[in-house]
């Protein structure tokens, strides 16, 4: 079976059905995507957000967790900000504490991800940026 991208309708559905997220790979340095992420959704929605980043202790004034398994809360959506390479890693540990959707940012595409994903019942967005679409599908 071939992975299809989510629909601009389903992405919005996603974004409005989710309260969790944990941002995977964010980063403390203000000139990072991640970090521009991660500044939009702390300061423009209504989200609970988690950091995860096995090298910090805190970004943005808040907690960051050294790996999703470390979260205590049901996490609706995984966004990911790292290699393609280590994009599978982080598919596992998603399925592991049982997220609904997974999302690689702009730029990642991992067709394994998609596969795979799909196939443990995650919704899977890949090369898009969240913060983009949440300011375009949603308001």
């Amino acid at each position: 079976m071939t992975p299809t991208a989510p629909t601009n309708d389903e992405i919005r559905n996603l974004l409005l059905s989710t309260r969790t997220i944990a941002i995977v790979g964010v980063s403390a340095n203000s000139d990072k995507a991640s970090n521009h992420v991660a500044r939009y959704l702390q300061g423009k929605t209504q989200y609970e957000l988690f950091f995860v980043n096995p090298a910090a202790d805190e970004i943005l004034g808040q907690k960051v967790y050294k790996s999703l398994g470390e979260i205590e809360k049901e996490i609706d959506l995984v966004d990911v900000f790292r290699k393609p390479d280590d994009c599978l890693a982080v598919l596992d540990e998603a399925i592991a504490i049982n997220a609904k959707a997974i999302w690689l940012q702009l730029g990642i595409s991992v067709p394994e991800v998609a596969t795979q994903g799909e196939a443990a019942g995650l919704t899977v967005v890949m090369d898009r940026c969240i913060k983009v679409d949440h300011a375009n599908l949603l308001h």
